[in-house]
């Protein structure tokens, strides 16, 4: 797979709040499948699972079984990737832009 077509998978998986909201539920600590229900009481089980199986794909949630249980960690390597590739530049660019604006403002 392309850079592009994982790129294209990771901005997919955080399009939607109810996924972002979810990685904030792990970002601390990784959750249970179960737990993440119990935090989205507004979502079925199957709803859950769907919304999971999207930031698997993207690889933002690593998934491990102990028993029973399915733990749901963060990975923030894909998304440090695109804050280098996409919001580090474009963010550098805009800070000079202030700082040539402010050096025209007191000159």
């Amino acid at each position: 797979m392309s850079s592009d077509d994982e790129n294209d998978l990771i901005f997919k998986a955080l399009a939607s709040a109810t996924r972002r909201r979810m990685l904030d539920e792990i970002k601390d600590a990784p959750l249970t499948t179960g737990d993440l229900c119990q935090r989205f009481p507004e979502l079925d089980r199957c709803t859950v699972m769907q919304h999971l199986k999207v930031l698997e794909g993207a690889d933002l949630v690593i998934a491990r079984r102990e028993g029973r249980e399915r733990w749901n960690h963060l990975n923030s390597m894909p998304i440090k990737q695109i804050h280098d590739r996409w919001i580090g530049p474009y963010a550098e660019r805009a800070v000079s832009l202030l700082d040539r604006l402010k050096t025209d403002l007191e000159t």
